[in-house]
């Protein structure tokens, strides 16, 4: 099975905070073979950080290249190509989705901080809004989350994913989004834990008979985003994948969709998958 993924966009601020999504986005790329757009969200006149030296710093210390070595070498050895982008901080997701608007791709790497009630409300989050607006995969990494992805050695750990279900959205691209990483990265598939909250679980399909989907769906009942996080934890899990609507009426609106809910909360990296 041969991966879908071409292009990674990484919007950064080059912070401490962002350099787990980093290694995220730059071990995807490594597997992947594509191309990584690094998108430097700066402020006005500050806009002096080469990224490409903050790659070669990654993969040396991953033992993949010499510190020597140059990017055209790096490419060659590698096959990734990695370009840097910039937008203006005081507008970032207008300048992010413009980007991604000229340049496709086919996943968002994204650091988040998580932010709830006033803070939330008054500040926003740059890494939700652009994904509402957008219907690229997007994989959010907390600061403070266990990433799958070791910033020190580059080693990948992914062995199982939870997949929250409902009838709607329809769950098969985020199945088949996640099955696909997951071998892109290890070579080799997950643990799938569909999880549904409520009494009667949806049916499953996938439109790839190679990614049929035994597992039995696990069934909880309660509160919808407390459930996932729970069984998140339950289950010792290493990503969640989300399958994603975007809002849902005025409540949602208030108070954020589930995916966003749940990415402010999730102790690992959370891939969304819009249906």
């Amino acid at each position: 099975m041969h991966s879908t993924v071409q292009s990674i966009v990484h919007p950064t601020d080059f912070s401490d905070l962002s350099g787990r999504a980093f290694a995220h986005a730059l071990r995807i790329a490594l597997a992947t073979k594509s191309r990584l757009h690094v998108v430097h969200v700066a402020q006005r006149d500050h806009d002096d950080t080469d990224a490409f030296p903050l790659v070669r710093r990654r993969l040396t210390q991953w033992g993949l290249v010499e510190d020597h070595e140059t990017a055209p070498e790096i490419a060659a050895k590698l096959g990734i190509l990695v370009s840097k982008d910039r937008v203006d901080g005081q507008n970032a997701v207008q300048g992010i989705l413009r980007f991604l608007d000229q340049h496709a791709s086919d996943l968002v790497v994204l650091a988040t901080h998580a932010r709830d009630g006033l803070e939330r409300l008054l500040t926003g989050s740059v890494a939700e809004t652009v994904f509402r607006r957008s219907s690229i995969p997007t994989l959010f990494v907390a600061p403070g989350a266990r990433g799958f992805v070791g910033e020190i050695n580059g080693d990948v750990q992914l062995r199982r994913v939870l997949v929250p279900i409902d009838h709607a959205p329809a769950p098969a691209r985020a199945v088949e989004a996640v099955r696909r990483l997951a071998r892109d990265l290890t070579g080799a598939d997950v643990i799938m834990l569909p999880l549904h909250v409520g009494t009667t679980a949806p049916v499953l399909f996938s439109a790839s008979r190679e990614l049929e989907y035994p597992e039995p769906v696990i069934l909880r009942t309660g509160n919808v985003v407390k459930s996932i996080l729970d069984a998140a934890d339950e289950f010792d899990v290493d990503l969640i994948g989300m399958p994603t609507a975007g809002h849902h009426g005025v409540l949602d609106a208030f108070r954020g969709s589930t995916t966003e809910r749940v990415l402010r909360h999730a102790r690992c990296p959370v891939l969304a998958v819009s249906a």
